[in-house]
């Protein structure tokens, strides 16, 4: 059973970004194939990076009673998808978010000239 707690909390913190995004649609609300275009190109560049490390040997798979123990590849865990998914679904929507503030900002700075 804890071999699901590391999954289960990616999994409540990729919905906890879902229920940002929607009420502010900011990605996969505004726009869902450009969003699912940037955070699938976002992973498969991570996962080829964490590829090229085990390769090269300078990453390695830790072992933990957190995780499932399901791989993706040998000393590649489903959970560094998952987690992978997260960080680039994360970082697309503080940059929609940030586009959207200092938008705002500068719309009211022109208002007040």
């Amino acid at each position: 059973m804890t071999g699901l707690v590391y999954l289960g909390a990616l999994a409540v913190s990729l919905g906890g970004l879902a229920v940002l995004d929607r009420r502010f649609r900011l990605a996969f609300w505004a726009d869902w194939r450009r969003a699912a275009l940037t955070v699938g190109l976002g992973v498969v560049g991570f996962l080829l990076w964490d590829v090229a490390g085990l390769v090269l040997g300078i990453f390695a798979r830790g072992e933990s009673p957190w995780m499932t123990g399901l791989l993706l590849a040998p000393d590649l865990p489903v959970e560094e998808a998952v987690f992978l998914t997260l960080l680039c679904y994360n970082a697309l929507l503080v940059w929609r978010g940030a586009e959207r503030v200092l938008a705002a900002r500068r719309a009211r700075a022109e208002g007040d000239a």
